[in-house]
């Protein structure tokens, strides 16, 4: 392993938030408030996330934010939860998921995790850092077993690899499902215009056909507030721990 890929501790890789939705599931809550201030077991649900990525071992995350987004800034400022804290705003139109991230490069540097606005996922980090960084690819996804139980599954994962990822076609050998933590190298955007507007599945689905999307097996199940249902079941789960 060379100077150039000598690998950051996870206390030094940031954390993208992607959380500039307009979050229309959760409506009506969502008018007037972001998703990520959507208040669950009473607090922020924003406060829960940076608590948890701070008992993990993170130090920084970038929230990538667009509607809405200034209510964010105003209510975390720019340390919450012993986690420093760094905006990327859209601006005018909403980006999408890759495009919200191209715009963020500036703030992210040359690896970092990326991680939905709406994910709740108890698990360890620095694994995830540690098999990205072993497999040598610029890109990674983490995946649970779901048997379609907790949404609808859209991948194939055979043998540690990734090989197939699609959100569109539903296969009966996709088994498992993106559990909303990933891991880049930020030369994958590279091809992409800064302001342009595409998606982060774009960019998975690219890497899988080349071969070049590691993949990591998660086995604790993944918790979501983007719809009802997943803001009950999270509101239950954080109301019952309530340090987390």
């Amino acid at each position: 392993m060379n100077a150039s890929m000598i690998a950051l501790p996870v206390s030094q890789i940031p954390v993208a938030i992607l959380a500039g939705g307009l979050a229309t599931r959760l409506r009506p809550i969502t008018e007037k408030i972001p998703k990520s201030l959507v208040p669950v077991a009473g607090r922020p649900f924003l406060a829960h996330q940076l608590e948890m990525l701070h008992a993990r071992g993170i130090r920084r995350v970038v929230l990538c934010i667009g509607f809405l987004g200034e209510m964010i800034q105003r209510d975390f400022g720019d340390e919450a939860f012993g986690v420093k804290i760094e905006y990327s705003f859209d601006g005018e139109k909403l980006l999408g998921t890759g495009g919200a991230i191209k715009r963020a490069l500036p703030k992210l540097g040359t690896e970092f995790f990326i991680l939905y606005g709406d994910s709740y996922l108890p698990i360890q980090y620095a694994p995830v850092a540690e098999t990205f960084h072993r497999s040598g690819k610029p890109g990674l996804m983490t995946v649970y077993r779901n048997e379609g139980k907790y949404d609808t599954s859209n991948v194939v994962f055979r043998d540690g690899e990734i090989v197939v990822y699609d959100k569109k076609a539903k296969l009966p050998e996709m088994r498992h499902i993106d559990y909303g933590l990933s891991m880049f190298k930020a030369h994958v955007f590279d091809a992409y215009a800064t302001d342009q507007v595409f998606d982060l599945a774009e960019v998975m689905g690219k890497l899988v056909r080349a071969k070049q999307l590691a993949g990591y097996e998660v086995l604790e199940r993944f918790y979501e507030m983007g719809s009802p249902a997943g803001l009950a079941e999270l509101e239950n789960l954080l109301a019952s721990k309530p340090n987390g």
